[in-house]
């Protein structure tokens, strides 16, 4: 069964928002089992990550860091696809800043692909997200 814009949309708010309020408990019921997102980092190509569990543990990490922060910029839906425009803070005092964009496809209600990239010529954001979502807290 195809998405509906406005399901598309809904479900994209309530991801991107586990982001903005660093609580990752939404993410719970929004990923689907054969799920593949690509990170924005490393540079050209990002990681790749197969699988509910795989995407999940990541993005749990991302949501729930306290070292940045996102802002949505835009999000917008058209059928089971539909993208998420944001900005992450990060450094000291948040003060430096990158831009992204996370393309996304849903399906029966679940996030089936998530795309990320991001305007950086920057190594720092690459260290940022990797600190953001190491398996282990950073010291």
């Amino acid at each position: 069964m195809k998405a509906q814009p406005s399901q598309t949309l809904q479900i994209l708010q309530i991801f991107n928002q586990a982001f903005v309020d660093h609580d990752s408990s939404p993410l719970e019921h929004l990923i689907a089992e054969d799920c593949v997102m690509e990170s924005v980092e490393p540079a050209p190509d990002g990681t790749r990550y197969v699988g509910r569990n795989a995407c999940l543990e990541f993005w749990q990490r991302l949501a729930n860091s306290r070292d940045g922060a996102f802002t949505a910029e835009d999000i917008v839906a058209f059928g089971e696809h539909g993208f998420i425009r944001w900005r992450y803070r990060f450094g000291p005092e948040l003060s430096k800043s990158v831009r992204g964009v996370n393309v996304m496809r849903v399906r029966d209600g679940l996030i089936v692909e998530a795309l990320g990239y991001v305007k950086s010529g920057d190594a720092s954001v690459a260290t940022a997200v990797r600190s953001a979502t190491a398996s282990e807290p950073a010291k």
